[in-house]
Order: C-alpha cells, then sequence, then structure tokens
C-alpha cells in the first residue's frame, strides 16, 4: 500500500497536539491521506475543497454525543498534495486509491464505469451501428464517444439512423428474396440487405458515409450537401437548392447531438489547462498542463505565465486590433530574456514544449479497464455544467495545437477575480 509517492508534505499527528497539526494543512483543495499506527492499517484516502476544515471535523475531540465519523485516536501521521483544481483532486485522488487499495477497489470507491459510446460493427459483413459501454481493443477506431448518458449515446445513434438508410436489427443476416423484413424496410428507411433490395457494393457505399459522418461528426455530410446546394443555385435550380438546403439543417442539428469529446476513441488527443498552487519560488503565475492521449492521462507539467499580459489589462486600453494587434503580448523583462528554466522563450513555446513532453512521456493505457477508468474520469469533468467546470480543454485542428487559445484562456485562469463596483443608488 505504497501511496507517499503521491503526496509532497507529511507531518506526525499527536492527538495532544491536533491544533498545532491541524494549522499547518493548508486551507484549499487538496487530496490527503490519514496514516494509522500499524504499516498494515489502510490508509483514509479523500480529497477537499479546504483541508484543514475537513480534517478539524475527523480529528478535532467530539463535543458531546454524536455520531460524526472521529478518527483522532486511529491516526499516526498525515500526508497531503495540494491541488489546483476539483479535477487535479479526482486523478491524483483516482492515482492514490490505485496505488493503495488496487484498481478494482479503486474503481468500486470512487463509482467508475466505462462511458457510453457508439461502435460501427465494421467485422460485419452488413454493419451497423449500437450504443455500447463495452470496450474492445481491436474496434477501438470505430468506436466514438465518450457520451455524458447512455441517453445522450442512444439520441445521436437515431439521429444518424435517421439520416442513412443502414440497418437497424441487431441479428445475423442471411439475405433472401423471402425474408420477412421489418418495418424500417417497409417504410423506406432502410436498405434492406436481408431481402436483397441492394446489391452488396450498395450496402458498403452507405456504411462509408455512415463511418464517415461519425468520424468527422457531420462534416462529410455538410460539406457534400453544401457543395450540391451551390451547385443547383449556380444552375438556377433555386427549388432543388432550397431542398437540399434543409436537408443541410437537419444533418446540422444531429451532428449537434455529438460535443467535440465524442471522436474515435483511438485518435482521442486532448490538452487541459488547470489552475495549479502557487509556490514561494515562483516569479510569475503558473498553469498546471495534463494532456489525454493513448487512452490515459498525463501530468501535469507546470507552464509559466511570465511575459503575459493578461486579457483584462489590455481591455484597459481598449480593444482595438491597431493598438492591441495580440491579446497576449509578451512584455519585455528588465535586463533582457530569461534564460534557461521553465521561463525562457515565450509563453507559446513554454506551451508547447510542455505538451511536447506530456505526450512523449509514457505509454498508453495498459488494458480495456484502465482506459475505461480514464475515460469515466475525463467524462465526469467533462460533462459537468460549465459554470462548475473549472479549467479549460482543447482538441488538435488541422494537426495543430490551437496554443493562441491555450495561453488565452491560461492568462484567464490566474487573473485575480475583482467584485463589482458597487453602485450607490440615491433615493429620488
Amino acid at each position: 500500500m505504497a501511496v507517499e509517492p503521491i503526496f509532497e508534505h507529511e507531518i506526525a499527528f499527536d492527538p495532544a497536539q491536533a491544533a498545532d497539526a491541524l494549522r499547518q494543512l493548508p486551507a484549499g483543495p487538496a487530496v490527503v491521506g490519514l496514516f494509522g499506527h500499524s504499516a498494515t492499517d489502510r490508509p483514509h484516502l479523500m480529497k477537499s475543497a479546504n483541508v484543514r476544515r475537513r480534517l478539524q471535523r475527523l480529528l478535532e475531540p467530539a463535543e458531546g454525543q454524536t455520531k460524526r465519523l472521529n478518527l483522532r485516536d486511529r491516526i499516526a501521521r498525515i500526508a497531503w498534495r495540494e491541488a489546483g483544481s476539483e479535477f487535479e483532486s479526482l486523478l491524483l485522488l483516482y492515482r492514490a486509491m490505485h496505488l493503495a487499495f488496487g484498481a478494482d477497489e479503486a474503481r468500486k470507491r470512487m463509482r467508475l464505469l466505462p462511458p457510453f459510446t457508439i461502435r460501427f460493427a465494421a467485422e460485419n459483413a452488413y454493419p451497423r451501428i449500437y450504443v455500447t459501454n463495452h470496450l474492445r481493443r481491436r474496434s477501438l477506431t470505430t468506436t466514438f464517444g465518450p457520451f455524458a448518458s447512455r441517453t445522450a449515446a442512444e439520441r445521436y445513434c437515431e439521429a444518424v439512423e435517421e439520416l442513412f438508410l443502414i440497418r437497424r436489427c441487431y441479428m445475423e443476416l442471411h439475405p433472401s428474396v423471402d425474408d420477412p423484413g421489418c418495418i424500417y424496410g417497409e417504410m423506406k428507411k432502410c436498405m434492406a440487405p436481408c431481402q436483397m433490395r441492394c446489391s452488396d457494393e450498395e450496402y458498403s457505399a452507405e456504411c462509408s458515409a455512415v463511418l464517415s459522418f461519425l468520424q468527422t461528426r457531420g462534416g462529410s455530410r455538410i460539406a457534400a450537401l453544401e457543395a450540391e446546394r451551390d451547385e443547383a443555385s449556380a444552375a438556377m435550380e433555386f427549388e432543388q437548392a432550397a431542398a437540399v438546403h434543409g436537408r443541410i439543417a437537419k444533418v446540422k442539428a444531429a451532428a449537434a447531438f455529438a460535443d467535440e469529446l465524442v471522436q474515435p476513441l483511438s485518435e482521442l488527443k486532448a490538452v487541459l489547462v488547470m489552475p495549479c498552487p502557487s509556490r514561494a519560488e515562483d516569479d510569475a503565475p503558473h498553469v498546471a498542463v495534463w494532456s489525454f492521449a493513448d487512452g490515459c492521462f498525463r501530468g501535469p507539467e507546470r507552464v509559466s505565465l511570465l511575459g503575459v499580459r493578461l486579457a483584462k489589462e489590455q481591455a484597459e486600453v481598449g480593444s482595438s486590433l491597431f493598438a492591441q494587434p495580440m491579446m497576449l503580448a509578451a512584455t519585455p523583462l528588465e535586463g533582457g530574456a530569461a534564460s534557461g528554466g521553465s521561463s525562457s522563450g515565450s509563453a507559446e513555446e513554454r506551451m508547447l514544449a510542455a505538451v511536447a513532453r506530456l505526450l512523449d512521456s509514457a505509454a498508453g493505457a495498459r488494458d480495456m479497464v484502465e482506459l475505461g477508468d480514464q475515460l469515466s474520469l475525463l467524462k465526469r469533468w467533462y460533462y459537468r455544467p460549465e459554470k462548475q467546470r473549472v479549467g479549460a480543454i482543447f482538441f488538435m485542428a488541422r494537426g495543430e495545437w490551437p496554443v493562441r487559445r491555450m495561453v488565452r484562456a491560461a492568462a484567464k485562469l490566474v487573473a485575480p477575480v475583482e467584485a463589482a463596483p458597487k453602485v450607490d443608488v440615491k433615493p429620488e
């Protein structure tokens, strides 16, 4: 049960001097471990937005008769690690529980379940799409997710099926002209390969269009229809162009059911920018950068924002592009540019270097069980209401990371929150 590598600070705990020990704890978010007197005692691991206040309830003498948990007589030492965000606390707690209790118990304690995805059954002679939370390594390239819930995945799956003539039945097909078929074939919503109404090549072409739709979240279909609409408009066939425009609106409505996070699981890569705890030696604000690649999280990497002018400072002098060509401009340092260390180079260069180190650092998920855990942690943070989701996530666009957006988001995270000015209203 070696969980000490997770923690950065540790103190001994004496019930007679509990107040002195509690004063050393941070009054902010952290992951904490409470260890007993024996090496065989299982640690009590938890996360809290205010560690000092949380441990005061657990370790201070109980007042009167109470059923509240009190551990003051069972604890010999306290270890903790400060976290800059709820996401970091969640991930550190998972790592600590994984080391202390093993993967299965950590999964149960944190209630991690594989997220629901949509799988394109490419191995079948007559492919279809369906919702599942069972992950298979050989199908990761044609498995798309994660979704917020089974309902969200089913909604997207049904919307895609409404756009194409792909089959919806789950049985193994043995095409025959005598096959009774199904209601979707009667409604002309399926090509009915079971009744041999189409050739194998025609059905394969339809399935290729479905797979392309899933891979691009509707982008391929929208581009094809927009080209068809423009061609009809150029030929003065406005009724046909209007009909195609209606189909485009329907495709966009279906594509809207999939968030940006929904991608082929084998290609899912993301960078997360989060707040991080400050250190005494910091010469400038820092942020924590995490990556998700190959099915697991890596990080954090601390990135300095030295030389970055915050957005609120530029707002004070105007937002004109002539006066402020860059949202975040480098500020010259006294005595020349910094050399070496984490503060060398521009903010964009430091951000890209941190991302490169994360992506080159370690191997991916060892098995599908670990992949399910990591996807569940990512889904739990991503699908929170936007006001409750601290931090920002970024995906590659045209083969490059949006580094300027990443630096702008980092600057907003470290910008001090100022209270709105009070306005005195005089009675009339």
